[in-house]
């Protein structure tokens, strides 16, 4: 089988063909995704073009082995294998190579992270620890979104979508160079309203204005990506001033294929990023990261190696509350190892290991083994233990609120600290898989996990009046992930999966937390999965429906329920596509996530989305 080549267009392959999509981010070589001895799910550009989503999140909804859960018009609840949180700190975000993590909370603002949706080539998303090849705070899993090479987004495009309480625009243009290499440019605007107009919900719509570039270009023998983005925005919130965001980035990554079946990869990124949260905090934080890696076969053995070295200065005004030092310098380097020794034609075994150095715990040690096992064709049986850890973010370690110490009893107290001796979280994971290409017209994986969590974020009461972060939670997590496709007709396509999952949390012997809810910020369901139907009707329409389920929420309590999003998309002409869309159409208005207090309503709506290309 030949895999199948960077630019085909992922809505056209066949289940067979999309076996074999080359993927990157299970040990950051190109391998077939039928044969990655891990529990990943790739989310294709077809897969978002016919689904209508028009953000990330959104469009991470259409992986089974997530959770995304939204609980106002800007926040969302992503995370697997369960702590989810609008606040969740263990799982890691990369778009074309750069993390979106930030080290005020481990976890990604989703409200300002944003790509023009056509130019999304897949996403790849790993459940399980990814640690030994990614670092620290890949506990849990890793989305990897990964856009389109400049070639393959040639001319012009222009979408717009118009909806009740919603409204975004996109233009973006794309050409070659005289030196052989490409470029695009884009800007984006988007306009989204509060979910819902009940008196209780929270105003929680915002606007964002964004635009970029992307070039590839042959340079050294070589192939070099330069690519930036700068955004500005406003957040509304309920009673007060809106929070503005600004920011911009930049990433230049060199590749080269050496002799002797070696490849090198170097790559630089740059970002800024500020953040005026009215009533809380003002931040500024400005990061530098580079990286390199090198990837050589030797006989039976297929080594990869590299390190990296990030630097971060963050800068916190205080309003509400603070962060001390309020001025922070924080450096993170790290060196990693992975070897794949084929043992036998049908068998492979995988060692890795990261070594990861923070400001605050020092050298963190994150090794992994993997065996996977090919008993026929198109079937592989894979396992895996790895160690991973959650280092601290400023939040576990310099969070002082509020702003000004409560005067009680003559002595001066805080309602919440930082733990100055606040330690690393640790999950040591077991995985057993099974993967199989049933026949052309129908493929599936299996996986059952068990995660055990020592040092979990407690929030535990200090003399006087106040708390203060410590590792004093524990946890386990045990569950069993499936999803499939099946190719019912030539013109019929049913994908989808579920998630099986028991999350047990604790507390040690001492701790003081009451059972450990706040701190921990999770809210998980046992059953949640998606199921899809694409269908082409002709060759000028298509027709799509996603139907989703989450479980029950416990604390704070959120009924389960099913909706129903839809796409009918006409082709007009060639070069004209008229789109209409609706979202959550079994219910006229229904919460996702978040306490009574601060949840909006999930409505039925439509929305109409023309396309033009040239």
């Amino acid at each position: 089988m030949q895999a199948v080549e960077p630019d085909s267009d992922l809505a056209d392959l066949s289940i067979e063909q999309l076996s074999n999509i080359v993927i990157t981010s299970v040990s950051r070589q190109e391998e077939k995704l039928g044969n990655a001895a891990a529990s990943i799910y790739i989310i294709s550009s077809g897969d978002i073009r016919r689904s209508g989503v028009r953000t990330l999140p959104e469009a991470l909804r259409l992986a089974p082995n997530l959770m995304v859960a939204r609980q106002d018009a800007r926040n969302y609840a992503v995370s697997a294998r369960g702590f989810s949180s609008v606040f969740a700190n263990k799982l890691l975000v990369l778009i074309d190579g750069r993390s979106i993590y930030s080290p005020l909370f481990s976890g990604a603002f989703w409200d300002v992270q944003d790509v023009v949706m056509e130019d999304i080539e897949r996403i790849e998303v790993i459940s399980g620890p990814g640690a030994s090849i990614w670092g620290v705070n890949a506990v849990n899993g890793v989305i990897n979104i990964i856009t389109k090479s400049a070639r393959d987004s040639q001319g012009l495009l222009a979408s717009v979508v118009s909806g009740s309480k919603e409204k975004d625009g996109t233009a973006r243009y794309g050409a070659a160079l005289q030196n052989g290499g490409n470029y695009r440019l884009y800007a984006r605007y988007w306009h989204m309203e509060d979910v819902d107009t009940t008196p209780t919900a929270n105003p929680t719509g915002m606007q964002r204005r964004q635009a970029g570039f992307r070039a590839d270009l042959p340079a050294f023998d070589g192939a070099l990506m330069v690519s930036g983005d700068v955004y500005e925005g406003e957040l509304h919130q309920l009673n007060t001033r809106d929070i503005k965001v600004s920011g911009g980035n930049a990433i230049a990554r060199y590749t080269r294929k050496l002799d002797n079946d070696s490849d090198l990869r170097l790559q630089l990124v740059l970002d800024h990023v500020e953040r005026n949260q009215p009533n809380n905090f003002i931040e500024r934080l400005d990061t530098v990261e580079i990286e390199a890696q090198h990837g050589v076969r030797i006989g039976a053995h297929n080594i990869a190696w590299g390190g990296g070295y990030r630097q971060s200065k963050d800068h916190i005004t205080p309003i509400g509350f603070t962060f001390a030092p309020e001025n922070f310098d924080m450096h993170w380097g790290n060196l990693f190892a992975q070897d794949e020794i084929t043992l036998t034609p049908d068998l492979r075994f995988t060692a890795g290991a990261k070594i990861e150095h923070n400001h605050y715990t020092g050298a963190e040690y994150l090794p992994s083994l993997r065996l996977a096992w090919n008993p026929g064709p198109n079937q592989l049986v894979w396992g895996s233990l790895a160690r991973t850890v959650r280092a601290p973010s400023r939040i576990d370690k310099d969070f002082l609120a509020p702003l000004k110490p409560i005067i009680l009893a003559g002595k001066p107290y805080r309602l919440i600290n930082g733990g100055p001796d606040f330690d690393s979280e640790v999950a040591n994971v077991a995985e057993v898989g099974y993967r199989a290409q049933h026949s052309e017209r129908v493929s599936y994986s299996a996986t059952l996990f068990y995660a055990d969590y020592d040092k979990l974020r407690t929030q535990e009461p200090v003399p006087g009046f106040g708390f203060e972060f410590r590792n004093m939670g524990k946890a386990t997590a045990r569950g069993l992930e499936l999803w499939g496709r099946w190719q019912v007709t030539p013109n019929w396509r049913l994908s989808g999966g579920l998630v099986r999952q028991m999350i047990n949390i604790g507390v040690k012997p001492g701790s003081r937390d009451g059972g450990a809810a706040t701190a921990l910020g999770t809210n998980d369901p046992r059953l949640h999965g998606v199921l899809r139907s694409s269908f082409d009707i002709g060759d000028w329409q298509q027709l799509d429906f996603t139907l989703r389920y989450n479980g029950r929420l416990p604390n704070p309590s959120i009924p389960a329920y099913y909706d129903v999003d839809m796409q009918w998309l006409w082709k007009l002409r060639p070069t004209m596509d008229v789109a209409l869309i609706g979202q959550n159409l079994l219910h006229r208005s229904r919460p996702e996530f978040g306490g009574p207090n601060g949840r909006s309503f999930y409505e039925r709506t439509a929305l109409v989305k023309v396309t033009w290309r040239y």
